[in-house]
């Protein structure tokens, strides 16, 4: 084995994520800031002290890097595990209590949208205006939302735990609109919640809509 050779491969490695992180640092401030449309890949590049190119070639174009942005604040860094490979998704996800489950699954969201609730505020205002990169990353993230909401609804169904009347996709779409940064936004921005209040209201809100009343 060439020690050097590793050493140098590894050194060269941290020098790329590091000028990663400061292009996706960047990119988000400057789209708080300014709105994804107003925004450009020189500003990035100019406020992550890189040129061009270099965004080019670390993050692609400027609808890649957002896209790229959006993916490490989902699961709060840059390693390559899965989403659902997480611990904190198979710990909840190994709950045989629903209204455990349904807490934990609040929790998560809670965490999930302080990450991301400021950046998808600004791609559904920027979607709605009709810019093509947002509409289809609008499309996209609302997918996997669904997909997510759809796990959990199987989960009760598997756990029979759905109130009667309740079909497992119904229960899905509530958990999908409740789960929701409107939802959030309107609580925590409007109404002043903190993240731990949201977090613990709609777990519990989740269950009462969704589990057999007492």
């Amino acid at each position: 084995m060439n020690i050097s050779r590793s050493y140098s491969s590894a050194v060269r490695d941290d020098a790329a994520r590091a000028t990663e992180h400061r292009i996706i640092d960047a990119a988000e401030r400057l789209f708080l800031e300014n709105g994804y449309g107003a925004t450009t890949v020189t500003m990035i590049a100019a406020a992550a002290q890189v040129s061009k190119q270099t965004v080019y070639n670390s993050c692609g174009s400027k609808a890649e890097l957002l896209k790229r942005l959006y993916d490490v604040r989902l699961v709060g860094d840059d390693e390559p595990i899965a989403f659902g490979d997480r611990p904190e998704i198979r710990e909840m996800e190994a709950l045989t209590d629903p209204r455990a489950l349904l807490v934990a699954y609040g929790r998560v969201g809670g965490v999930l949208l302080q990450r991301l609730g400021p950046l998808l505020s600004v791609i559904i205002a920027g979607a709605h205006a009709g810019d093509p990169d947002l509409v289809r990353h609008l499309q996209t993230t609302d997918a996997e939302r669904l997909i997510g909401a759809a796990g959990v609804a199987a989960r009760l169904t598997e756990l029979n735990a759905l109130r009667p009347g309740l079909s497992e996709d119904r229960a899905r779409d509530i958990i999908w609109t409740m789960n929701s940064v409107p939802v959030w936004t309107e609580l925590t921005t409007g109404r002043g919640w903190s993240v731990d209040e949201y977090a613990n209201w709609i777990g519990t809100a989740f269950a009462d809509l969704l589990l057999p009343r007492d």
